[in-house]
């Protein structure tokens, strides 16, 4: 590491050096990220509770409040203690170990949604195959997928952005070690490490919306021959949340990553980097228990007995 940088630590600039926005956006990011985790850990533990939530859906929905509740983590708390105490050093394998970690479940989480997509595919066009094609055996193999491919994506990621040399200039105009900002402090020709590093977002991210894409795709043209207006209800409603979890969280994933760094503006990032890494994970398990009345059932069924 010696040989190749001369950097052993990088400075976090935070998001904003104004006073006046210090404090309100110290309590919202305090207010949000309490939100994160008794939304997605009561996610968690309602579906663990519940017997009724012991299905695959539910299976892939608890896997994704795991993974919005750790990737919002390996972000927030340091962009709290930036707001508290300013201006932070990160030694170079922390920024390293939190855009890996960051990266890894924000892949996984890539390839849930996918996954998700297949399970909503199943139920909708082949309801009374569902039991058959979605064993356990099947959403076990595919969650134990979506983390293999997503920590060697991250793996690559984090190697890609760290093989550059970094000289003199360690300040991250950021609150956090995103790809992006840290490749941008390179001091060696990044050209072939950004084509890389787009190449391979770009098939991992195009990858997962062409599952997505055909999955609702045959959706769309099942509910077309449903003949009764219950089953058009029923099926958009078992769909509803999925897409918006989608589309919320590609829109920001697409525009920050599918881009080369000279394009990128350090205002407009910090803007949408505060979007997908503390809104979407706080935004998910609100959009899938407000619209899902087993939820509601599960978590009225858990308050009961606690009285």
């Amino acid at each position: 590491m010696e040989n190749r940088t001369e950097v052993t630590e990088f400075l976090l600039l935070g998001l904003t050096h104004d006073p006046r926005l210090q404090l309100p956006l110290l309590i919202t990011f305090l207010l949000v990220y309490t939100i994160t985790v008794l939304g997605n850990l009561g996610m968690i533990l309602l579906i663990l509770l519940d017997s009724h939530l012991h299905t695959p859906m539910y299976f892939f929905l608890g896997n994704l409040s795991l993974v919005d509740f750790c990737y919002s983590s390996a972000v927030t708390p340091t962009a709290v203690a930036g707001l508290l105490i300013g201006n932070q050093v990160i030694s170079y394998n922390a920024c390293a170990a939190q855009m890996f970690f960051f990266t890894a479940f924000a892949t996984v989480e890539n390839y849930l949604l996918a996954s998700m997509a297949y399970d909503r595919y199943a139920a909708v066009c082949k309801p009374l195959h569902y039991t058959t094609t979605m064993t356990t055996r099947v959403c076990a193999g595919l969650i134990i997928s979506c983390y293999v491919c997503a920590f060697l994506s991250a793996s690559f990621y984090t190697g890609d952005t760290f093989s550059l040399s970094f000289c003199k200039f360690n300040a991250i105009h950021h609150f956090f070690c995103d790809i992006p900002v840290v490749m941008a402090l390179s001091c060696s020709d990044r050209y072939v490490n950004e084509l890389a590093l787009i190449d391979v977002a770009s098939f991992v991210i195009l990858l997962a919306l062409l599952i997505i894409l055909i999955s609702y795709i045959f959706i769309v043209i099942s509910i077309l021959k449903m003949r009764s207006g219950a089953g058009h209800r029923k099926a958009l409603s078992t769909c509803a949340s999925h897409f918006i979890a989608v589309s919320i969280f590609y829109g920001t994933t697409i525009f920050m990553y599918l881009q080369p760094s000279s394009s990128h503006s350090m205002d407009t990032d910090k803007i949408a980097s505060v979007f997908y890494t503390m809104v979407v994970p706080m935004l998910n398990p609100m959009v899938y228990s407000l619209r899902n009345k087993e939820v509601k059932n599960a978590f009225t069924k858990v308050v009961l007995k606690a009285k």
